[in-house]
C-alpha cells in the first residue's frame, strides 16, 4: 500500500528535503570559483611579490580546505530550512561565514607554517569574490526551487487538523504553495477560510482515511484532544503513512520562549526557558556590548565633550539621571544629558508643570504616551539632542558598565512597567539603549503595543535580530524618527 502510493509524491516533496544539499554542491563550486578568480586576478592584475605556487597545487590544496568553510556555514545553519527561507538571514550569515572562513584558512597557514596563497591581496580577493559568488549562486538556486514549485514539484501536500486562531493563521501562511512549500489538500475544521478550496471532512475518520488518495505527506495539529486515544490516533495515522507530524501548541504563550527536550528523572520532558537568550548567548551578548560601547565612547567622545560643556555653561547638572528597571528588576541610575530647562530638572512631570503654573499639560503629557508637542520645560538645545538622540549617547556608560545592553526591552521606571501584566517576562533580560520599539516608531504607538514589542524580542531573541534592530535605528535616527 504505502510503496505504490509513494513513487510519484515522495518524488515530488523529497525535492525540498535534498535542497540543502544542493546548496552544499552551489557552495562548494562558489568558494573554488572564488579562489580560481582570486588567483587570476593576482596574477594578472600585480607585478609585486609573489610566492611560487603552481596552479594546480593551489587548486587541489583549497579542494581540501573549502570542506572547512562548508563546516563553518554548517555551523551557522546556512543549510537548516529556518536559514535559508529568510533572505535576510541568509545574506548576513554568509557573510559572518565567508569572513570566518577566510581567517581560518589564513589560520591554518599560520600554525602549518607553508604559505597557502600566493599574495596576501588573494585573501581578499577570495573574500569578495566569494561572497558575491556565493549570493549569486544561492539566488539562482533559490529562483529554481521556486520554479521547480509552479510544476508541482517539491511542495508538500499537508492536512490541518483542528480549529481557532493557530488553525486559521497556518492556513493564511500556506496560502501561497509556491512561496511556502506547502499546500493544505484536506482539513479537518469546522469552518475553513472562505478561499480553501481543497477537502474539508467533518469527521476526523474520515480526514485521516484520505492520506492515503490525497498523497498527504504532512499533519499538522493546532490543537490536543482531551481523549489522549484520539492524539495516539492521529500519530498512528502519521506513522502507518509515513508522513510528518507537527504539533502547534494552542498555549501559544506556554512555548513562546525557548523550549528544549531533555530527559528529568528518566522521563523525557519539554523544558521552556523565558528566553533564547541564556548561556553562552548571553556572553557573547554582553561581549558584543563591550566591545561595540567602548568603540562608540571613543567616536563620539568628542561630541559628547561639547555637549557636556555647553550643558554646564548654562547652568545645573549635564547629565540626568533617573532610577529605572532593568534585569530581575533590579534598579539602576540611567544617564542622558539633560534637555529640559535647568528649573525643571529631577521634577516629574506633574511637579514640572505645576511649577510652571500649568498642570493640565500634565495629564496631557501622560494621555499622549508622557509625549507632549512643543513641551515647554524643554530648553533650546534640548530640542536639538532629542531630535538628533544625542540625548541618549552617556547610556553607552550604562552599557558599558553592564546595566543594560545596547538591544533590549526599553528601560522604565517601576511605575511605568507595573501598569503590564507580563513585567517580569519583560524583565527576565536586561533592558537596552534601543529596541523593536524603538525602531517601530515609539511615539507613534499606544504603551501596550511598545510592550508587546518588548515581549516579542525577549521571546525571540537573536544576534541577527540585534544587527537588524541597530542598523534600523541608525536609520531612524538619522531621519530624526523614532526620537521622543
Amino acid at each position: 500500500m504505502g510503496g505504490a502510493r509513494s513513487i510519484i509524491p515522495l518524488v515530488k516533496s523529497n525535492l525540498s528535503s535534498v535542497y540543502a544539499l544542493i546548496l552544499l554542491v552551489g557552495d562548494f563550486v562558489a568558494i573554488m570559483g572564488a579562489f580560481t578568480a582570486a588567483y587570476i586576478l593576482r596574477v594578472t592584475l600585480s607585478d609585486g611579490p609573489f610566492i611560487a605556487i603552481t596552479a594546480n597545487e593551489y587548486a587541489q590544496l583549497f579542494a581540501l580546505l573549502s570542506p572547512l568553510w562548508l563546516t563553518i556555514f554548517a555551523f551557522l545553519g546556512l543549510y537548516h530550512r529556518d536559514v535559508y527561507e529568510w533572505r535576510i538571514k541568509e545574506l548576513g550569515r554568509l557573510f559572518v561565514g565567508s569572513a570566518v572562513g577566510i581567517m581560518a584558512m589564513i589560520t591554518y597557514e599560520f600554525i602549518v607554517n607553508k604559505p597557502i596563497f600566493p599574495a596576501r591581496i588573494v585573501a581578499v580577493y577570495a573574500l569578495v569574490i566569494g561572497y558575491l559568488l556565493l549570493v549569486l549562486v544561492r539566488t539562482f538556486l533559490r529562483s529554481g526551487r521556486l520554479i521547480a514549485r509552479h510544476f508541482g514539484y517539491g511542495i508538500v501536500n499537508t492536512l490541518v487538523i483542528g480549529d481557532g486562531k493557530q488553525s486559521r493563521m497556518l492556513m493564511e501562511s500556506l496560502r501561497s504553495p509556491r512561496s511556502s512549500g506547502y499546500q493544505v489538500v484536506s482539513t479537518h475544521m469546522s469552518t475553513p477560510p472562505n478561499w480553501f478550496k481543497g477537502k474539508n471532512y467533518t469527521t476526523l475518520e474520515k480526514a485521516l482515511n484520505s492520506i492515503e488518495e490525497l498523497r498527504v505527506h504532512n499533519i499538522i495539529v493546532t490543537k490536543l484532544y482531551d481523549d489522549p486515544k484520539v492524539n495516539e490516533q492521529i500519530l498512528a495515522a502519521a506513522n502507518e503513512n509515513h508522513c510528518g507530524f507537527r504539533f502547534i501548541p494552542g498555549q501559544e504563550d506556554l512555548l513562546s520562549g525557548s523550549t528544549e527536550v531533555e530527559l528529568f528523572q528518566g522521563m523525557p520532558v519539554v523544558y521552556v526557558h523565558p528566553t533564547p537568550l541564556n548561556g553562552w548567548s548571553r556572553l557573547f551578548k554582553r561581549g558584543f556590548d563591550i566591545v561595540f560601547s567602548a568603540i562608540a565612547l571613543l567616536l563620539f567622545s568628542p561630541l559628547m565633550i561639547i555637549i557636556y560643556a555647553t550643558l554646564l555653561i548654562s547652568g545645573g547638572r549635564p547629565i540626568y539621571r533617573r532610577k529605572r528597571l532593568t534585569r530581575y528588576g533590579n534598579s539602576f541610575d540611567i544617564y542622558k544629558f539633560r534637555s529640559l530647562k535647568n528649573e525643571y530638572s529631577g521634577l516629574d512631570p506633574e511637579a514640572g508643570f505645576a511649577k510652571m503654573g500649568r498642570p493640565e499639560l500634565a495629564k496631557k503629557f501622560r494621555a499622549n504616551g508622557d509625549m507632549l508637542q512643543n513641551d515647554p520645560r524643554i530648553s533650546r538645545i534640548g530640542k536639538f539632542i532629542r531630535i538628533t538622540s544625542i540625548d541618549e549617547l552617556p547610556q553607552l556608560l550604562n552599557v558599558l558598565r553592564g546595566d543594560i545592553s545596547l538591544v533590549g526591552p526599553r528601560a522604565l521606571i517601576a511605575e511605568e512597567l507595573n501598569q503590564y501584566p507580563q513585567k517580569n517576562l519583560i524583565l527576565s533580560i536586561k533592558s537596552g539603549l534601543t529596541g523593536l520599539a524603538v525602531i517601530s516608531g515609539r511615539k507613534d504607538i499606544p504603551f501596550d503595543e511598545r510592550r508587546k514589542l518588548d515581549l516579542y524580542y525577549v521571546q525571540n531573541w537573536s544576534f541577527w535580530l540585534d544587527i537588524k534592530i541597530i542598523i534600523r535605528t541608525g536609520i531612524e535616527v538619522g531621519s530624526g524618527r523614532g526620537t521622543t
